[in-house]
């Protein structure tokens, strides 16, 4: 078992922040040059390459992942609900300024809740309603009518909400089937393919897109899928090492670090309502992520680090 070290996880979660922070920004960037397909492919193929090589070493080892997945079904829909997931974000970064769309898009654990309680029959208590409700609210302040976000492109970041919300319902079902390692394997594999099958009946043709792409578009292609893999590695690591409840809270620093990479790169800059619509939904969803890792310690029931993963990247 993995001794306890609460510091150097928080330090993984800031970590995983700043990649997806970054990589957001990244994909609003290079969305302006490259069809966006192209970069869900990327990002998928890349975990997938970098994750078979992983478990290619790994499962020498005594104790290592491997490839064989317990319940084939279940990698699969998972990998399809991340990848839906990720194409509302994907899509959505290239009509949002990144913080405001980080902020929306974390609103996850809030619709996990709504989704657990209708799925699962899970009981929703005054105060998880309240944080529900405190959600929405906070979502409302950042694309209030006059924030220059109110229309339809919000409806992305909300809906790929939904999409990881139900990811995170459908884990916690069935969390601890396959190791971490072997199921963000098959999440890059099933991304990948499936985006193949789509480019194949689409007018997007990835070769000549590749021989006369921009060196600097293909490394940021790459780089987003290097910061997608490191990023949620890094989650898996740090859930190892400290508490659920004590790293959540860290998990929202990704809004900041959106910000600074955005500011960074467009000189774009939330305003007052909209830092305190994203404070509102960093506290709602903090705590409604720390409720659900209390209830679950109090039947004895453990937390795959899956589960209470806030962000859909």
């Amino acid at each position: 078992m993995t001794a306890a070290r609460p510091g150097l996880g928080i330090a993984l979660i800031l970590v995983m922040a700043a990649c997806f922070g970054t990589m957001d920004t990244s994909v609003k960037f290079v969305g302006a040059f490259v069809p966006v397909i192209i970069i869900l492919w990327c990002r998928y193929t890349v975990q997938a390459v970098s994750m078979a090589a992983w478990l290619s070493v790994s499962r020498r080892r005594p104790g290592g992942s491997g490839f064989n997945a317990a319940h084939p079904k279940f990698q699969v829909t998972r990998g399809m609900l991340l990848l839906s997931s990720s194409t509302c974000a994907f899509l959505g970064l290239q009509y949002l300024p990144v913080a405001e769309f980080t902020a929306i898009g974390m609103l996850t654990p809030v619709m996990a809740t709504l989704l657990a309680g209708w799925l699962l029959k899970e009981r929703i208590g005054a105060v998880r309603w309240m944080l529900v409700g405190g959600g929405f609210l906070g979502a409302l302040i950042v694309i209030r009518p006059g924030s220059g976000l109110f229309g339809w492109p919000v409806l992305l970041p909300l809906t790929g909400s939904l999409a990881y919300a139900s990811f995170q319902v459908l884990t916690r079902k069935l969390a601890g089937l396959d190791s971490p390692f072997t199921t963000h394997f098959y999440t890059g594999l099933t991304g990948s393919l499936v985006i193949m099958v789509a480019m194949a009946v689409s007018s997007v043709d990835l070769a000549p897109f590749v021989a006369s792409a921009q060196p600097l578009h293909l490394a940021v292609l790459l780089a987003i899928g290097l910061l997608g893999t490191v990023g949620h590695l890094m989650l898996v690591l740090a859930f190892g090492l400290a508490p659920t409840s004590t790293l959540t809270p860290f998990q929202y620093t990704q809004i900041a670090f959106a910000a600074v990479a955005s500011w960074v790169v467009f000189r774009q800059v939330p305003d007052a309502w909209g830092w305190l619509g994203m404070a509102v939904v960093a506290a709602c969803g903090a705590t409604s992520a720390w409720l659900n890792v209390r209830e679950a310690a109090s039947v004895r029931q453990p937390v795959s680090p899956l589960t209470v993963d806030t962000v859909a990247d």
